[in-house]
């Protein structure tokens, strides 16, 4: 079976969203070139950043059109994460509020991109 080991996310300029997941990630990128830089997660997954005038085939909308989630394990870590971002002034799409999954928030990152942490599923 093939398994999926990376996004990618369209951005108006990977040299503006790399010091954004550098600092979420607390770690450098595992490539970068003027056009594309990737982050290598724990994980095996990877988060790539394209340059979204330089896609090939160019996509055929922008905006935002999924999620990439952060599932944190123990009691209070998504309130955790909650001040934590807050603090280092992430801008805030949803507050923390408690949904049918429980306890989660949503930030964007500079090109509006979602990032929602919440809890594992049970």
């Amino acid at each position: 079976m093939t398994n999926p080991n990376l996004i990618i996310f369209y951005v108006k300029d990977p040299s503006e969203s790399t010091p954004f997941y550098r600092d979420l990630f607390g770690r450098e990128p595992a490539f970068a070139s003027p056009n594309f830089v990737a982050f290598a997660l724990d994980n095996g997954l990877s988060l790539g950043l394209w340059r979204r005038s330089s896609v090939e085939p160019q996509p055929s909308a922008i905006g935002n059109r999924g999620e990439l989630g952060f599932m944190v394990e123990g009691a209070g870590a998504v309130e955790q994460h909650y001040r934590d971002w807050k603090a280092r002034g992430l801008p805030i799409a949803q507050e923390l509020t408690t949904m049918d999954f429980g306890p989660t928030f949503v930030v964007l990152d500079p090109d509006g991109h979602r990032l929602r942490v919440c809890e594992p599923d049970k």
